[in-house]
């Protein structure tokens, strides 16, 4: 499969702290694949610098043959590059239907643009029973799902979710993965920053383990699955 994301050589500061230390990683078109690691490895900083809200102090971050770590965030929604972030980050007093709007804030193309809602309310079926409501009065698992259906009206060919299940229940925890897993079966590539490493592995092709910056491990997903050293630093032996 050809790699519709590449990141190579990636170095990023804060200040004089380096967060990132020469990362590569590649994520091939229409595959998921899942970046693990414990917390303050450099996940969401990677995330952040592919959609440009961070900037690099070196290294290149390649999408479909073309540098892009350069442009500004919203030439980088335009390219085909969506996030979900960490928090959610709605906007509260908002309703859901004005939240999913902004999602396509770039786009001029309206007939595709409700052809996309459409799509977005079919897979997020609860998304569609709370349109008219506020965002800030949804539960915790309900705004994952308007902060993913947000992303996806951007028509992103490259999906960013960083921590999508974090603070969820198992069962809703079950939906979420189920819908990224749809996401990708319709030809979406999705790069998944995701706490619970078990789950994520057993839903991706490919993986990374990120350590205080570095890239300690990758490999097809399976395989860094069944990893002893994998398992007891990351699954709980």
């Amino acid at each position: 499969m050809s790699a519709l994301l590449e990141v190579q050589g990636l170095v990023v500061r804060y200040g004089a702290v380096e967060a990132l230390h020469g990362v590569d990683v590649t994520a091939a078109q229409g595959t998921i694949t899942a970046l693990i690691g414990a917390n303050g490895a450099g996940k969401s900083t990677l995330l952040r610098t592919i959609c440009g809200l961070a900037r690099k102090a070196a290294g290149t971050i390649t999408f479909e043959g073309r540098d892009i770590s350069a442009l500004p965030p919203d030439e980088i929604v335009g390219v085909g590059i969506a996030m979900s972030p960490e928090g959610r980050r709605l906007f509260p007093d908002m309703t859901v239907d004005e939240n999913l709007q902004l999602g396509a804030f770039i786009r001029k193309d309206k007939h595709a643009i409700e052809q996309d809602r459409a799509r977005v309310l079919a897979l997020f079926p609860r998304v569609k029973e709370r349109l008219k409501q506020r965002a800030g009065t949804l539960s915790g698992g309900e705004q994952q799902m308007v902060a993913m259906a947000r992303a996806q009206m951007a028509a992103p060919r490259l999906l960013l979710l960083d921590e999508p299940s974090l603070g969820l229940s198992p069962i809703l925890v079950k939906t979420i993965f189920d819908t990224i897993v749809a996401i990708a079966k319709a030809g979406q590539t999705v790069l998944l920053v995701e706490q619970n490493a078990r789950r994520a592995l057993e839903i991706a092709e490919s993986a990374y383990v990120l350590e205080t910056g570095k890239i300690v491990a990758h490999g097809p997903a399976k395989q860094l699955l069944a990893d002893p050293s994998v398992r007891e630093a990351y699954l709980g032996g």
